[in-house]
């Protein structure tokens, strides 16, 4: 799914409030990492995440490589945070608002 740029800000207000649930340190993107953040989605539809300073990849792409390997939409990369979005399958919570077509 691609977030359209209004769909993206929506997300990124209702992320504004919500605090960090992960933190990605030394050891970077493991597997381990990648299955606590997927079992999340199970409950979550918007997650943020931190990098914490002693990790040595870029913050970018610690973001770009979670969001592939768990199958979520990359909202935000601000500062060491990041936003990752997963609409539940049967029951979406979060409703994103839609292009008007004329």
């Amino acid at each position: 799914m691609t977030l359209t740029s209004k769909q993206r800000a929506y997300l990124k207000g209702l992320a504004a409030d919500i605090e960090p649930v992960f933190q990605i340190g030394k050891g970077a993107v493991t597997p381990e990492i990648v299955a606590a953040i997927a079992e999340t989605f199970n409950t979550h539809e918007l997650v943020k995440i931190t990098v914490l300073k002693n990790c040595l990849e870029d913050v970018k792409e610690v973001a770009i490589t979670v969001s592939e390997r768990t199958r979520s939409d990359l909202v935000q990369v601000i500062g060491r945070k990041f936003v990752l979005y997963k609409p539940f399958k049967d029951d979406p919570v979060i409703i994103l608002p839609t292009s008007k077509k004329k």
